[in-house]
């Protein structure tokens, strides 16, 4: 069956499901966020006193880094669990991990009071968040897009994207507020602490919403189709989902790494390294650069869905590639915009970026739902998704801050984001189209899509 003819849900239904996927990656970035951000601002600080200002600042985003490390291992346990017992009791989990891990950061003594301690256990709780985002995504969007109108898909399934932008915004939000009404020495003592114990009063109310919703109707079409055959969901696949994936849709994940390259990298550069390039190369204070980041990610917010429409009308890899090429060719305006040191052309900078990577973005939630066949969707996606986190997004602001201050330029670092736009560019370029793909096929995303569609699809690419 042509996805085009799938019937649509009732909108209150899917309008619930979205609202779900939406507060909860909103919560769990805002977690994930909020720590880039203490990071760049206070944690050398308190964590990592007796280094350097430069030093600390790596050692902080080395602590960063390691989420990112713990992602891939979340994408096989969560991809794995949520392709036998469905979406909705792992994205519960990752909830639950998620704030907790963030609770507990607003709560953990400073190495003034424990010395040493304190930075081991600030890791092991990142690594805690980058466990429960390596699982959360992938089965936030596909949530959303196997209960989506498939006619929309693009649209509906980028909702969960603007998780991202939103909780970038409630976490710079919060700090921004709290740096203007808190002294410095009063933010660096006990104010940081605010935004991460928030989280627990967060965590109940997307609790109470994400409990509420239904399974994914095509998880649970897949799982009677499998009853029907007399095999259990994973009979006829392998135990290890990683080795299923990689067998069947290797090349579909070497795609949604290469894809993930500009996307990411490109994201931590531009909303988490601002915040030390804009302070320590440009001049400009903490609380100027901290609402330029709140501007440009309320921007981001609101075109990631136009953008995740236009792939509705003109397929996923157009919109993709307008976004990679794009990023690529503002990196050299983007730091130039910042060297002024003006507000004005700080917002600029970061709101043009943000939305040229809102059209990465925006598609990648359907782009990438669509390439892996239901059984193995989840583990495809969020495996092909956080893998490529450790080598992109985790070491972006390590790389850009090594960068800085070894040639104490901007032009390594614009360089370090155009090489990763080019990688993407190839992938993506390589990568068919997908927007008319069934996601109710059990086995595999069929390469035959209608004539008609084809025809379309090479009219427009």
């Amino acid at each position: 069956m042509a996805s085009g003819t799938t019937a649509p849900p009732p909108p209150a239904n899917l309008r619930r499901i979205v609202a779900a996927s939406l507060i909860g990656t909103t919560i769990e970035w805002y977690d994930f966020f909020l720590y880039g951000s203490a990071a760049a601002l206070v944690f050398n600080k308190l964590f990592f006193p007796d280094s350097d200002p430069v030093v600390g600042t790596l050692l902080s985003f080395l602590t960063y880094a390691v989420g990112f490390a713990a992602r891939p291992l979340g994408a096989l346990v969560f991809g794995h669990y949520g392709d036998r017992l469905g979406r909705k009791k792992l994205l519960v989990l990752s909830l639950l991990l998620m704030g907790g891990a963030t609770f507990a950061i607003g709560l953990l003594p400073t190495h003034a009071t424990i010395g040493s301690a304190a930075p081991v256990l600030l890791t092991v709780l990142r690594l805690v968040q980058g466990f429960a985002l390596g699982g959360e995504w992938g089965g936030a969007v596909l949530l959303v897009s196997e209960h989506g109108d498939a006619r929309r898909r693009g649209f509906w399934a980028s909702w969960p994207q603007t998780g991202a932008p939103a909780g970038q915004l409630l976490a710079t939000g919060v700090l921004s507020l709290l740096t203007a009404l808190l002294s410095d020495s009063a933010f660096g003592s006990w104010g940081w602490r605010i935004p991460f114990l928030l989280s627990g009063v967060l965590v109940i109310v997307g609790l109470w919403i994400r409990l509420s919703v239904d399974e994914s109707p095509v998880f649970k079409q897949a799982l009677a189709q499998a009853e029907a055959r007399k095999v259990t969901q994973t009979a006829d696949a392998e135990k290890l989902p990683l080795v299923s994936v990689l067998r069947h849709h290797w090349r579909d994940v070497l795609v949604a790494m290469g894809a993930r390259m500009a996307e990411n990298i490109s994201y931590y550069v531009i909303t988490a390294f601002i915040l030390v390039y804009a302070t320590t190369s440009a001049g400009v204070s903490k609380q100027t650069a901290l609402n330029a980041v709140l501007i440009a990610s309320a921007v981001h917010f609101a075109v990631i869905p136009a953008w995740g429409a236009l792939s509705d009308r003109i397929g996923r890899r157009p919109v993709y590639l307008l976004g990679a090429a794009g990023v690529g060719l503002w990196m050299f305006p983007f730091f130039s915009l910042i060297d002024t040191g003006g507000f004005g052309n700080l917002i600029l900078a970061v709101t043009v970026g943000l939305v040229l990577h809102g059209a990465m973005y925006a598609p990648q939630a359907a782009f990438f739902s669509e390439m892996f066949a239901t059984r193995m969707r989840y583990s495809g996606a969020s495996i092909g998704a956080q893998f490529a986190s450790v080598a992109a997004g985790a070491p972006a602001p390590l790389i850009a801050t090594a960068l800085l201050a070894d040639y104490d330029s901007s032009t390594p670092i614009a360089l370090y984001v155009i090489a990763a736009a080019v990688l993407t560019l190839i992938a993506v370029g390589a990568a068919k189209e997908t927007r008319h793909r069934d996601l109710a096929d059990i086995d595999s995303p069929t390469d035959a899509e209608p004539t008609a569609a084809r025809a379309a699809d090479a009219r427009i690419v």
